[in-house]
């Protein structure tokens, strides 16, 4: 490097400064996200517990870290109620981008004052190339929790005290100590009232908590992910244009074209519309119950739409009981984990309870060829409990080849070649296969 060059004589006529450790004040930290427009903010220490599972990646991505900054943005409750979908992707959408410009605007104020920052995304882009996996640098809902700003409902959006669930966030990943870290709420804002329940069009919200995140992903976020990857998929295999308008209808092309063009279609987020919770929302639902179902669930309810389903399914099974007047489009998830390691991990999204009554087994799964990989899936009462190695007394044994497991899983290879071709061994009584797999139909 030239040491005449006039950037280096200018930094060294500037005088270079002594690195030194720069630490910042919480009371000052939310001063700068207010001016910057975020309706609400709290700061923690990347060292707390609460964020143990994030500190990883989130090192990864700003090794600098040292602190986080978490804000909310509120949003218009309205448009996310109506029925007319449009509406509310406009309003999340604008949201959006406003919760990453005040992000932007936060980091800038802090990079003035030398301390060096970064924002995550508030929804997209994400790292791409870790999917099916983890695509986000860090859980927005986590963070929030950790520093105040709210807590999850059963319906698992973030509730603030205040705004409800109307909100969005977003994480500032900051290269200082901030002093005087926010602390959790002692309280969840999430009243149980169960409407989120009743709202979800597939069922993903049980009303003892449990959650169905399979479910959700393939109707809610249908043009997302893995609902986008099966609609390529449809394209490539209907050879015609008439043979693939008959998979597919002309308002569900038009629909992948918005998404495509102006921002990709959410299909319900009804647990967050019908959501009373938070302090500046909750009036109408105390004002009127019954209004409130009327005015707010029902028409909800009522809609005659598309409901998105892999066949085999709660979710299926679902939406056929309770809202016979939508309609039901049976799809491929689109999901399909490139890894024996992935897959097993993902094993306790994808596990369909109602599927499960009435079966009760261990099974040991011994996984060869490019990963070995042991493990032993409990099913019991309706619950799957997932160990690493085999633990316990097996009702089968499954031995069985991973790449070629990974090709069944993905369809591209039948259950009898792998038997025949010795990729697939059993131990046990093979009907205990076929319940296991009843599981996990997605």
């Amino acid at each position: 490097m030239r040491t005449d060059h006039p950037t280096v004589r200018s930094f060294h006529a500037r005088g270079a400064e002594e690195t030194r450790s720069v630490s910042l004040n919480r009371t000052t930290v939310l001063e700068i996200c207010r001016e910057c427009g975020a309706d609400d903010a709290g700061v923690v220490a990347l060292e707390r517990p609460e964020l143990d599972d994030e500190r990883p990646f989130v090192l990864r991505a700003f090794p600098k870290a040292q602190a986080l900054i978490g804000i909310v943005v509120r949003m218009n409750p309205e448009p996310i109620r109506s029925v007319a979908r449009s509406a509310a992707n406009v309003e999340f959408h604008a949201a959006t981008d406003a919760t990453n410009d005040v992000a932007r605007r936060i980091v800038g104020r802090l990079t003035a004052l030398g301390i060096p920052a970064m924002s995550a995304s508030a929804g997209f882009p994400m790292e791409m190339s870790e999917y099916p996996g983890r695509s986000w640098i860090v859980s927005h809902k986590l963070v929030a929790e950790a520093a105040g700003l709210g807590r999850m409902g059963i319906h698992r959006n973030v509730i603030h005290p205040v705004f409800g669930n109307f909100i969005l966030l977003n994480t500032i990943l900051v290269g200082a100590a901030i002093h005087d870290e926010s602390q959790p709420i002692d309280y969840n804002p999430c009243l149980e009232c169960k409407l989120c329940v009743a709202a979800c069009p597939v069922g993903a919200i049980g009303s003892d908590g449990h959650f169905d995140a399979v479910s959700c992903l393939n109707h809610n976020y249908r043009e997302f992910f893995g609902g986008f990857i099966d609609w390529v998929e449809m394209v490539a295999d209907s050879g015609s244009g008439q043979a693939y308008r008959e998979r597919v209808t002309d308002s569900e092309t038009a629909s992948l074209w918005q998404s495509l063009s102006f921002g990709a279609n959410y299909k319900s987020a009804y647990c967050m519309a019908v959501c009373p919770a938070g302090e500046d929302v909750i009036g109408p639902f105390l004002r009127s119950k019954a209004g409130f179902i009327k005015d707010v669930l029902n028409p909800l309810q009522e809609k005659v739409e598309p409901v998105y389903v892999v066949p085999g399914t709660d979710a299926e099974a679902h939406v056929l009981k309770r809202f016979p007047h939508k309609v039901v489009r049976r799809i491929r998830s689109g999901i399909l984990p490139p890894t024996v390691e992935r897959l097993v991990a993902s094993m306790g999204l994808a596990f369909q309870r109602g599927k499960a009554k009435g079966i009760q087994a261990t099974y040991h799964f011994r996984f060869t060829g490019s990963e070995k990989i042991d493990v032993t899936f409990t099913i019991a009462r309706q619950c799957l409990t997932v160990e690493s190695g085999m633990v316990g007394t097996p009702d089968l044994v499954v031995t069985v080849d991973s790449r070629a497991w990974l090709d069944f899983i993905a369809k591209r290879r039948a259950l009898p070649s792998l038997l025949l071709t010795r990729k697939l061994r059993i131990k046990g009584n093979p009907r205990l296969l076929a319940d296991f797999g009843r599981c996990f139909p997605s």
